[in-house]
């Protein structure tokens, strides 16, 4: 019976996660019919057949609806909530903030993005990609690079650009908060693979007096205006970076391996002035292990993100110490790091 039991546990265990996938399918599908802006828009709980009214769905499918609320109230984006009369209704959980629209912080671009198409034909290579000389998986599915698919694809290009640009957003506001005297006194700085300038915005707004460049490649910058203080650079970062004060790296690292990553930092230190002008790289990228013990979804976002990493681009999450390793190999000297959310800032010294 023992035996039974173990095997009973062990089947529930393996379809838990290859069921998986419904959660994220769930999520796309709630994005796609606009249903966290519905509710917020009603401004309280809202019942079954209300929602069916205002998505303007098929109302003989209201039952399934049902079903679909059940799968994302059960995975916390949403929650049951008692309306009047005891009907059954729905309101915004906590996570779903994030997947309204016009939210200043939303992550609703990057969960279309994130589930489309594109985005799931990797997954389906990777135990060819291990039998094979391509760099990721994305190349065995796709033959060629994650990065000139979006230089080709303008839809690809417009999610990805979304997508970065709003969780630039989040990052920004808490580096601001805890990290505001990495960026005080600095003249100059370069956002380099800033994409739309997000950050780069969001810094020379609040430093009106340090003049910041967005580098990123021509079809991504191509069109983009900038103000009095921000300026945008069609470049590649592996052939030169321009000269200023200060170079920032927002979740750049982790796309490369280490070769690569040596050799951008190479041209970040080429870029920079000495430590006694000022002259330093700015990294905002994850440190492995960093995250405090017990915060296990942060921890397992972690490993899923570096195994994204290694379909997508060729690139990891790392740990300290493959950190400095990296530093040490480009010819810095120094680090300091600090904790912010669930990324680190690191500053890097020449």
């Amino acid at each position: 019976m023992a035996l039974q039991d173990e095997i009973v546990r062990a089947q529930s265990h393996i379809n838990y996660y290859f069921f998986n996938f419904i959660n994220s399918s769930a999520l796309k599908c709630a994005v796609q019919l606009g249903i966290p802006d519905v509710i917020h828009r009603h401004g309280r709980p809202i019942t079954l057949e209300e929602l069916v009214d205002a998505l303007s769905i098929n109302k003989a499918k209201a039952h399934h609806l049902g079903r679909l609320m059940r799968v994302l109230t059960r995975s916390g984006f949403f929650l049951d909530a008692k309306i009047k009369d005891d009907d059954d209704g729905y309101a915004l959980g906590p996570p779903s903030c994030l997947l309204i629209k016009d939210h200043p912080f939303s992550l609703a671009p990057y969960v279309l993005g994130a589930t489309s198409a594109i985005f799931a034909g990797p997954w389906h290579h990777v135990s060819e990609w291990f039998h094979n000389d391509d760099p990721t998986p994305y190349q065995t599915a796709y033959g060629k690079t994650f990065w000139d698919c979006a230089s080709q694809d303008p839809e690809l290009n417009l999610y990805f650009n979304q997508a970065m640009a709003h969780g630039s957003l989040l990052v920004m506001s808490l580096v601001k908060k805890y990290c505001r005297e990495v960026f005080e006194g600095l003249d100059s700085l370069v956002d380099v693979g800033g994409g739309t300038g997000m950050v780069a915005r969001a810094l020379a707004d609040e430093f009106p007096d340090m003049k910041c460049s967005v580098l990123d490649l021509p079809h991504v910058v191509a069109g983009l205006e900038g103000t009095k203080n921000l300026v945008y650079v069609a470049g590649n970062m592996f052939e030169a970076i321009p000269p200023a004060q200060a170079v920032f790296l927002k979740s750049i690292m982790h796309n490369w391996n280490d070769k690569d990553c040596v050799k951008i930092l190479k041209k970040c230190k080429e870029a920079i002035p000495g430590r006694e002008k000022g002259g330093k790289v700015i990294i905002v990228d994850m440190i492995l292990d960093a995250t405090q013990k017990g915060d296990e979804e942060s921890i397992q976002n972690q490993i899923y993100l570096d195994l994204y990493m290694m379909a997508y681009h060729d690139g990891q999450e790392r740990a300290l110490k493959e950190w400095v390793k990296i530093f040490y190999d480009a010819g810095f000297t120094d680090y300091k790091t600090t904790q912010i959310g669930t990324r680190s800032l690191i500053q890097l010294f020449p």
